[in-house]
């Protein structure tokens, strides 16, 4: 079974993670099916780089079952994310609704640069 448990938590380890801007605010989600919002982490560390992580556990094993297939993936993942200047790191609100994870950055004003004219004489 070893061949097969790889596979899985190689397959868990690519999890996918949407990444959408709205006019208001970064959103990022992410399909972690079965995992409890315990077993996930949601950080931001220096330069604005968000990280989500977490762990499936592998289902314990009895020396009496016969396994005819495993599909489902157990292990760690961890994905990371420069989030943009605009992004207000401290204003990050993460939310676990049906196996679903729902991270979503406010976004800073974006100021435009004064612009001065200058007589030309």
């Amino acid at each position: 079974m070893s061949s097969i448990t790889a596979v899985a938590i190689h397959t868990f380890l690519s999890t996918r993670i949407d990444w959408k801007e709205t006019p208001e605010a970064h959103v990022l989600k992410a399909d972690l099916p079965g995992l409890k919002k315990e077993e996930v982490k949601v950080e931001v560390g220096d330069y604005r780089v968000l990280q989500i992580s977490g762990e499936r556990d592998v289902e314990k094993e009895d020396k009496n079952d016969k396994w005819h297939r495993v599909e489902r993936s157990s292990g760690k993942f961890l994905r990371r994310f420069q989030l943009p200047e605009n992004a207000k790191v401290d204003e990050i609100k993460a939310a676990m609704e049906n196996g679903v994870l729902s991270v979503t950055v406010s976004k800073a004003e974006v100021k435009k640069a004064d612009v001065k004219a200058i007589e030309i004489n």
